[in-house]
């Protein structure tokens, strides 16, 4: 059952193709292409420009130089976390850091805001997002505010146990390049955004930080987050003080003329991945209910409520195996030096709940990466707590220090797919067959 698992994760990583939706979304004939309900006539534009940043920005890059008509003057940038093998004509290519950015980070922000400077009214800008672009692209606001100092903000913020949302409203009111920034950087161009969406729908603003969107967070909104998880303590002298002075800029609002025939297109997200991963469980005979209730979760109330879930599917159709899909991002405050992330975590948090049953449990990113490990998660059933403590190994203890990659590791339970060139949600798979 765990080798069904990880077939059913890995068939709905192969079912989701980046240029395929992007060629759907932007649906070019001739000159013309579709934002939304608009159409748009590229030959209208002297110059396009592309940005593409995020964990599936390479996939993102090439479909979009596949579509776009050759005979208009083209320029991109594309930020990934590791350089390509090799470049794609027309875009000056940045490797960024994730999770905590790097100088490379810096300099693609730089190179990001120079470019949509010299954007004007005959410019299209076609911006190209998915998750992780938070620490890919950055650039300070404050120019006193250094490198290192954004490198130990990020890193405090994704240990604190806060909520993706909370994370980019402090992350967009010190940055050049998000809360609605890279927008107004181009304000009389025409721009389109592309997502690959990791946030829940209704959040886009929080994806890579909403570089693209009006802000609907405030700076006493940031301020209140940096004391709710004692934030400031751990932020450099210089940006401490710009919380606790109350100098944070505003981000811009709906308002702001540069949003004006602005479009925002999601190409894949929620929707997508159910959809793939809900077959996927169907192609080999489960009964499947997806449930994205938990996002957001501290870890023992999500594992409760999925396994509630699955027991009640059980019921449902006694004697047939079922499936419980869930997707998104759980909170996992680090609380130790150890190696894993939040999706280990959770299957380490089922272990024991687990514990003689037919239950398995899957947890995956769709990146292919979890937390500070090589891995994308892990999977368990029923005979994984007393394997373990064979061996010696407790979940308790490895809970404790944030250590689940180990764990599983040690169990050859770890599931390692490489970063995977897509970043929807993290995705949750249990499984109950007699």
């Amino acid at each position: 059952m765990k080798e069904i698992a990880q077939r059913i994760f890995r068939r709905t990583l192969a079912s989701i193709d980046v240029p395929a939706a992007l060629s759907l979304k932007l649906d070019r004939s001739g000159s013309l292409i579709r934002a939304g309900d608009e159409r748009i006539d590229l030959l209208k534009y002297s110059r396009i420009a592309g940005i593409a940043f995020g964990k599936a920005s390479l996939a993102m890059a090439s479909g979009l130089s596949d579509l776009l008509p050759p005979e208009i003057p083209f320029e991109g940038i594309l930020v990934a976390p590791q350089l390509p093998p090799k470049g794609i004509a027309g875009w000056q290519t940045f490797a960024g850091g994730h999770p905590v950015p790097t100088a490379a980070s810096f300099s693609a922000g730089r190179a990001i805001l120079d470019c949509l400077h010299r954007c004007d009214d005959r410019t299209m800008v076609f911006f190209l997002l998915s998750g992780g672009g938070s620490s890919l692209v950055e650039y300070a606001l404050d120019p006193r505010v250094t490198l290192e100092d954004f490198q130990k903000m990020h890193s405090a913020l994704v240990t604190c146990g806060a909520s993706i949302e909370e994370i980019n409203t402090i992350r967009k009111h010190v940055s050049a390049t998000k809360g609605g920034r890279l927008a107004v950087a181009a304000p009389r161009s025409k721009k389109i955004t592309y997502a690959i969406s990791d946030v829940p729908e209704g959040q886009e603003s929080s994806l890579a930080s909403g570089p693209t969107l009006p802000d609907p967070s405030t700076a006493v909104d940031a301020a209140r987050i940096a004391a709710q998880y004692r934030l400031l303590e751990r932020f450099s002298p210089l940006l401490r003080a710009a919380f606790e002075s109350h100098e944070l800029p505003e981000t811009p609002k709906a308002d702001d003329p540069a949003f004006e025939g602005a479009h925002f297109v999601r190409l894949l997200g929620t929707h997508e991945l159910f959809h793939a991963a809900h077959h996927a469980c169907e192609a080999l005979g489960f009964e499947c209910l997806c449930d994205n209730s938990t996002d957001n979760w501290p870890l023992d109330k999500a594992a409760d409520q999925l396994l509630a879930d699955l027991q009640m599917l059980r019921n449902m159709y006694p004697g047939k195996p079922v499936a419980i899909l869930a997707d998104g991002e759980l909170s996992s405050p680090v609380k130790g030096a150890g190696v894993g992330g939040r999706n280990a975590a959770f299957v380490l948090t089922c272990v024991p709940k687990i514990a003689g049953t037919k239950i398995t449990v899957l947890s995956a990113g769709t990146d292919g990466i979890d937390g500070n490990s090589p891995a994308a998660g892990a999977v368990a059933d029923g005979e994984t707590l007393e394997r373990a403590r064979a061996l010696g190994l407790e979940p308790v203890d490895f809970l404790a220090r944030s250590d689940s990659w180990n764990y599983f590791t040690r169990l050859r339970d770890a599931v390692t797919t490489g970063p995977t060139g897509n970043n929807l949600r993290d995705l949750r798979i249990l499984l109950w067959r007699d």
